[in-house]
């Protein structure tokens, strides 16, 4: 996990720039494609200062701490209730980065216009062709998002870094109907070089989403998909690396996915009650409840607050996986 040990208290503090990434959906010979006279240019711009205002980055009232904190510390607090420090705290320090454009090749998306004919509602992208130029395809690559930015220093190997998208929502098999994605964390490797003697560099980033409100369930919206991977992040930077599958005992969900990792939010995404409300300025926010450790561990009963398995409803989590053999068989 990400940050001090609770049982020593103390803040970490971790840089957590945001890259704003826009979309220009291409035409078969390479240039931004035209509809109705407008070029498909999706500019992310319009959710930038509602994603640096979310609770996510800014401090909002959590029963897990005394003082107003950001989401994910207050789930961390949640999970080491316990056993931490009062003045235990993981915190994001956000800023806004260098802006960076992704480009889509004709036949790797599809759109929706917005009622007035501008682009775009959504953005429906294929995984594969969005993670191949999401990504850096060498150490000096400077086109793609990833690579400028890491190239040019707005994200260095001690951040946790966020790259943040229009209702980009991907899908698998070359299938639209495989839908969706809206966000997933990991981590960039780069090979060392002689100014760290030659260790390899893991840059922990996550891709997330934006979501305009209707386009999915009620309350499934803004921040729910970076909330999730926001908290994955903190729980489980390295996703599970280095054969780190099988930290956790293998476990099911109530929404079907099976894993043996530490994957917070994938426990709970699309379940009843999945996200929670939390109204910062004019805005109300939707970040996602999150899975806490004690669920993973098969403890019983939890030692969480509150003997709780989520946070911060703890009533979506009540009882545990029953126990599964490998790949749930």
């Amino acid at each position: 996990m990400a940050g001090n040990r609770p049982e020593q208290g103390g803040t970490t503090v971790f840089n957590a720039p945001i890259i704003p990434v826009s979309l220009d959906l291409l035409d078969y010979d390479g240039s931004v494609r035209e509809v109705n006279g407008q070029r498909l240019h999706y500019s992310v711009e319009p959710f930038v200062g509602a994603v640096l205002n979310s609770p996510v980055f800014r401090n909002s009232e959590y029963s897990s701490s005394d003082v107003p904190t950001q989401f994910s510390d207050a789930v961390q607090r949640a999970e080491f209730y316990n056993v931490m420090q009062s003045d235990w705290h993981t915190m994001l320090r956000p800023t806004i980065k260098t802006a960076r454009t992704l480009s889509l090749p004709r036949g790797s998306y599809f759109f929706a216009l917005k009622e007035d004919g501008s682009c775009c509602a959504f953005v429906l992208a294929d995984i594969n062709v969005f993670s191949n130029r999401l990504f850096p395809s060498s150490p000096g690559d400077v086109n793609s998002p990833v690579g400028a930015a890491e190239n040019s220093g707005d994200i260095t190997t001690k951040n946790i870094s966020t790259f943040l998208f229009p209702n980009t929502y991907l899908y698998s098999n070359g299938d639209p109907n495989q839908c969706c994605v809206l966000g997933f964390h990991t981590y960039d490797f780069e090979p060392g070089d002689a100014k760290n003697n030659y260790r390899e560099k893991r840059f922990v980033l996550n891709y997330s989403s934006w979501i305009s409100p209707g386009l999915f369930g009620p309350g499934f919206e803004d921040i729910t998909a970076l909330s999730h991977e926001i908290s994955e992040s903190v729980n489980d930077p390295f996703v599970g690396s280095d054969g780190l599958h099988g930290i956790t005992p293998w476990w099911l969900s109530l929404n079907g996915n099976c894993q043996d990792d530490l994957e917070v939010g994938d426990v709970i995404e699309g379940l009843p009650d999945s996200t929670t409300s939390i109204r910062i300025g004019d805005r109300t926010y939707h970040p996602q409840n999150e899975a806490l450790l004690q669920w993973f561990a098969f403890q019983s009963p939890s030692t969480a607050i509150g003997g709780a398995y989520s946070y911060p409803n703890q009533n979506v989590l009540t009882s545990l996986s029953a126990p599964q053999t490998a790949h749930c068989r």
